[in-house]
């Protein structure tokens, strides 16, 4: 990771409320956590962890029913909090059996304060939904299953 992004990111969390924040790329992965007014006076602690290797993956039998749902799987683009609807009293975005466009909002997440619309990335028919309104999602997270 270039050092010149790294120190924006380490100033952005120095001068917010947050206290954790953790980016993967290609070449790696950075957390950078707020040091508590009690622990050393350093501003942020840093931590960089190079790529591994994936490890190979194990195949069920057969006769198993598949761990992860089938179709497409809409991710959580970075980390916050989820929300299925605008506004705490209006209706959700979507609900089981919707059908949906490319394009079409489908939840909010919250990140620093910022509400972020997330839009459904393929057309078809929502089959779950896979997280809890109001719950803390992480990058990558699954929340939806379109087929």
């Amino acid at each position: 990771m270039d050092l010149r992004k790294l120190k924006t990111l380490i100033d952005l969390v120095s001068e917010s409320n947050i206290s954790e924040l953790e980016i993967a790329e290609a070449d790696g992965k950075v957390r950078i956590v707020k040091a508590s007014a009690q622990a050393a006076p350093a501003a942020a602690a840093v931590h960089f962890a190079p790529p591994v290797a994936a490890a190979p993956i194990e195949r069920a039998p057969a006769d198993s029913p598949p761990a992860a749902p089938t179709g497409n799987i809409v991710k959580s683009p970075m980390v916050g909090t989820f929300y299925r609807s605008a506004s705490p009293g209006s209706d959700p975005f979507i609900e089981i059996g919707s059908t949906v466009k490319v394009g079409d909002p489908i939840c909010i997440i919250e990140a620093m304060k910022i509400m972020n619309e997330i839009e459904a990335d393929a057309a078809g028919t929502i089959r779950e939904i896979l997280c809890e309104n109001g719950q803390a999602v992480e990058f990558g997270q699954p929340l939806f299953v379109i087929e």
